[in-house]
């Protein structure tokens, strides 16, 4: 982009569009939309009747910036500071994962979970269903915690994360959609960060999207991913399977009779990680989610209740 050229939003995106794809973009054109309309604060819709406007010099000088780092491999939910997630608005930084639209099939689970525990008999005195105690372990910047408790109204969450200051981005984020009344945070490992004497004992759901990416699958991720999110959200180890594997065995005196526990997985690992269940006794395994592209992706078991 020249300082002498005429740089209407059109032309800007057109021009931009074409640079990223060269530089390896899947979304370029997303990329220029969004990163455009954050520049000029504004929703990515308005640009479409501004075609023809040339931004100022301070929008222009801001857009360059953006699209240098997106460039260099900067993730655009970084570069903006929010990503949408199951149709709400999440901040994020390099502090924790950028939602993806594979772990929203986790909250479409744990909600298909919440029904099959909160129906209510017939005969039931109290119509009311009953208040459901849910963990969201490794919950980064909150998002599965939120929508949880956004859209099952009767349950408290409790959240984890081994990384202060991702918790600090999940305490922002329930604030701002107004449910820290519903969601706890807690700081350590796994289930053993929330303390059965202070919280909840037993929990009726599990929810989680740990780290599940084995050594030689860290190696090939793309550089936006490698180089720019936290390894210690992406890397398990060796097999990938090591941190769900601890969750499920601290999982075993933590569940509720009857309740639910919901991980999310590599397609690659899915199978082995339902057999990691096999090894406990209890268990009852549900039927494996697929994501949008056909891949396993949410491994669900269920406590035995006798």
């Amino acid at each position: 982009m020249t300082q002498t050229e005429t740089w209407t939003v059109g032309r800007l995106l057109t021009w931009t569009t074409d640079y990223l794809r060269k530089k390896g973009s899947e979304s370029a054109r997303l990329d220029a939309e969004v990163l455009l309309a954050h520049a000029r604060q504004c929703q990515r819709i308005e640009l479409y009747t501004a075609f023809d406007q040339e931004p100022d010099e301070s929008v222009k000088a801001a857009f360059r910036e953006m699209v240098v780092r997106r460039a260099e491999g900067t993730p655009v939910a970084y570069l903006v500071g929010h990503k949408e997630f199951y149709s709400m608005d999440f901040r994020v930084n390099p502090d924790c994962l950028i939602p993806r639209p594979e772990t929203e099939h986790l909250v479409v689970a744990a909600i298909d979970a919440a029904k099959a525990l909160s129906k209510v008999p017939a005969f039931a005195s109290d119509p009311k269903p009953r208040t459901l105690a849910v963990a969201d372990i490794c919950t980064g910047s909150g998002c599965v915690a939120v929508a949880i408790a956004k859209h099952i109204p009767n349950a408290l969450v409790f959240a984890s994360d081994l990384s202060e200051p991702a918790l600090a981005v999940a305490t922002h984020n329930a604030s701002q959609h107004s449910l820290s009344d519903r969601i706890q945070f807690f700081s350590g490992d796994l289930l053993d960060s929330i303390p059965a004497d202070k919280s909840v004992a037993k929990f009726d759901i599990i929810v989680s999207n740990p780290p599940y990416i084995s050594q030689s699958e860290y190696e090939q991720l793309s550089k936006s991913v490698r180089e720019f999110e936290p390894k210690s959200a992406l890397l398990s180890g060796v097999t990938g399977l090591e941190i769900s594997e601890r969750l499920i065995a601290q999982a075993n005196e933590r569940i509720a009779a009857g309740g639910f526990m919901i991980i999310e997985t590599s397609p690659m690992l899915a199978k082995q990680l339902a057999e990691v269940f096999d090894q406990h006794p209890g268990w009852t395994i549900q039927p494996t989610i697929k994501d949008l592209q056909g891949h396993a992706r949410i491994v669900i078991a269920r406590r035995v209740t006798t």
